[in-house]
């Protein structure tokens, strides 16, 4: 999808004005599999709109151990900076998991848009509301939910993604092992 028509579905970029405003702001990326978008610990100042791909958004522990905390599919936006940075520096690892075309545009340049623009302040803020709500659910689905109830939350709230990411990921995403997601999987088909 092209960028102006995937902001263009947001209420407050109606106005195609708006939308080609915020759209010319934006730079056009090719991420090849296995790249990195961000890499934990390191300087982070982008914004990121994936135009068509899937990412998988990890955290490291100091053992090296990973923990998926966010998988995307484009046409979507990524975790904005403010809620995925401290102080510069990026707290996840953002990998491409196909090729992903995606759209960046440094933070500061957005808040200067938002600040000129009552629309786009208004789109951006619906994006980190909505991003919110997402961890929100997710934090809820973690604490409250046993493993067949997650596993049947993702596939409401994320349909096609197990067909896109490994079930290693899946696994870590919904807080359980890979062996449990496999179990649950099977006794699903009934096996």
């Amino acid at each position: 999808m092209d960028l102006r028509t995937f902001l263009m579905q947001s209420p407050d970029l109606c106005d195609p004005t708006d939308a080609d405003h915020l759209a010319s702001h934006w730079t056009p990326k090719l991420v090849t599999k296995g790249g990195s978008i961000a890499q934990q610990a390191e300087h982070d100042s982008k914004e990121h709109i994936i135009l068509d791909g899937s990412v998988a958004s990890n955290i490291y522990g100091q053992n090296g151990s990973a923990v998926c905390v966010g998988l995307y599919v484009g046409p979507c936006i990524i975790t904005p900076n403010i809620a995925r940075t401290r102080e510069g520096q990026s707290l996840v690892t953002m990998q491409a998991m196909s090729d992903v075309l995606i759209a960046q545009m440094d933070s500061t340049a957005l808040t200067d848009l938002m600040i000129a623009s009552e629309p786009i302040r208004n789109w951006a803020n619906g994006v980190l509301r909505e991003e919110l709500g997402r961890k929100a659910d997710r934090e809820w689905c973690l604490a409250a939910l046993g493993g067949a109830e997650r596993l049947a939350w993702f596939r409401q709230n994320f349909t096609g993604y197990e067909e896109i990411f490994t079930h290693a990921l899946i696994a870590s995403f919904l807080g359980i092992t890979p062996v449990t997601l496999s179990r649950l999987r099977s006794h699903d088909r009934g096996i």
